[in-house]
Formats: structure tokens, sequence, C-alpha cells
């Protein structure tokens, strides 16, 4: 079974394959939301996804 931390990773991944870097704005957007809505685990988690997707996009791209 793989680990919680790379299966976060690989959703990350793919969710900016698909959708760009958009995505990890779209993704703290929805952390912020779950959090304020009282679900602190989950915005721990979507915060983790939108900060893989910026490790990838930052190692892609390093002139950002």
């Amino acid at each position: 079974m793989a680990s919680l931390h790379s299966l976060t990773e690989g959703i990350a991944l793919r969710l900016l394959a698909r959708n760009g870097i958009a995505v990890i704005w779209h993704l703290q957007v929805a952390a912020a939301a779950a959090y304020r809505t009282g679900d602190p685990i989950a915005a721990a988690s979507i915060l983790e996804m939108a900060e893989a997707a910026e490790r990838e996009w930052s190692r892609k791209d390093p002139n950002h």
C-alpha cells in the first residue's frame, strides 16, 4: 500500500499536469475554505497537495 505522502503527492502532480499552475492557487483557496468551515484535517491535506504541486512546478521551471 502506498504511503499517504506519496498518494497525496501523486494526486497533486496529476492535478498540476491537468490544470496547470492555477491549481496551486485553487488548492490553497480550498484549504482555507475547509479550515474556515471547521475541518482542519482536510485543510492540512489539501494544503499538502498545494505544496507538492508547487514543489514540482518549481523543480520543472527554475526560472519562475
